[in-house]
């Protein structure tokens, strides 16, 4: 495929864009922002759902496609994640471990920069506190970036709160 003049001024003027995740296997928030000229833009959210009715490891397979079709479609130049926060359900942790798992690999396999965060820098960059619960964060993060949607899960708002921390902490993100 050539490219036209159009497709280089594009690239050329293309911000810095993060993928950025907030993992679960049941339903995983994805969010793509770019930050061009010091303004952080949304370009996509969505929030990734797997069938109960499939086993864990295609689950994993569908995961993992639709992930590789964001980053094809979008070509970020790096992938932010939320650590894991443990819970008492260790089932949920080690399912949520095999996805993140997923995500480092599509990461180091397509040589793009894996960030991680944990749930306190996540408020703390998006909020100002640590301790801030889902209400607070949700709500800072609409007056951070403009979001067309209407309505979209809490785990879009947490993918979207992942993407803002990766620009806020790395400043040197190229």
């Amino acid at each position: 495929m050539t490219k036209t003049h159009k497709d280089f001024v594009r690239e050329q003027t293309k911000g810095i864009r993060v993928c950025s995740i907030d993992p679960g296997y049941s339903r995983l928030g994805v969010a793509v922002l770019e930050k061009n000229k010091g303004r952080e833009v949304l370009l996509f959210s969505d929030c990734i759902t797997t069938p109960k009715s499939k086993l864990f490891e295609e689950r994993l397979v569908l995961i993992g496609d639709k992930i590789n079709n964001i980053l094809d479609t979008y070509t970020p130049n790096a992938i932010a994640v939320e650590t894991l926060f443990l819970t008492k359900n260790q089932k949920t942790v080690m399912y949520v471990a095999g996805v993140r798992g997923v995500i480092a690999y599509i990461a180091a396999q397509r040589k793009i920069p894996l960030y991680e965060y944990s749930p306190p820098q996540i408020k703390v960059a998006v909020t100002g506190y640590g301790k801030s619960d889902k209400e607070q964060v949700t709500s800072m993060v609409k007056r951070l970036i403009p979001i067309s949607k209407k309505k979209a899960l809490d785990d879009e708002y947490d993918a979207i709160a992942v993407g803002l921390t990766c620009f806020a902490i790395e400043k040197t993100l190229k």
